[in-house]
């Protein structure tokens, strides 16, 4: 199966980079492709809101950035992970900045699951990208829940994402 993880966080070295890291070994161990993809050091713009994807552009974006080499990557995907830190109840403005351009195709036809990673200096704070998550993805785009997983700031244990990758059928 092949993997899109998208890590929302600026942090190079952090939390959400070591999530990613060790789902990724873990279902490259089951046999499945994965690539992660650092949306922080991407030059992607917010959308435009100008609906030109939508009434010229045939499901194609107008605005030349990063996002036009995440395109093709999600087009081929068979599952997606978001993996972000929480900031204000929410995924990181990087992050969000990717998602919102998925309006221009829409969909991608290729997609049947999703899965969210999350970690954030406090418990209780999940709400806001939950919401997004399941609301968008799991309800709207029809994708199979595979699983959200949560970790505090302090976290030295990324097992459960490895086995996770692992368990990948």
């Amino acid at each position: 199966m092949k993997i899109v993880v998208l890590n929302g966080s600026p942090r190079v070295n952090g939390n959400t980079a070591a999530m990613t890291k060790a789902f990724a070994e873990g279902a490259a161990e089951a046999g499945h492709e994965v690539e992660i993809v650092p949306v922080a050091k991407l030059k992607i713009a917010g959308c435009l809101g100008c609906e030109y994807c939508h009434t010229k552009g045939g499901g194609k974006c107008v605005q030349k950035d990063d996002m036009q080499k995440l395109y093709p990557l999600l087009e081929e995907a068979e599952m997606i992970v978001f993996a972000s830190p929480i900031y204000y109840h929410g995924f990181s403005a990087q992050l969000q900045c990717a998602i919102h351009r998925f309006y221009a195709p829409g969909r991608f036809p290729n997609m049947k699951k999703a899965a969210l990673f999350l970690t954030s200096g406090e418990d209780g704070v999940y709400d806001g990208a939950e919401f997004e998550y399941n609301g968008c993805f799991i309800k709207y785009w029809g994708l199979q829940d595979m699983g959200i997983f949560k970790i505090l700031e302090d976290c030295d244990d990324f097992t459960k994402f490895n086995e996770f990758g692992r368990s990948l059928a």
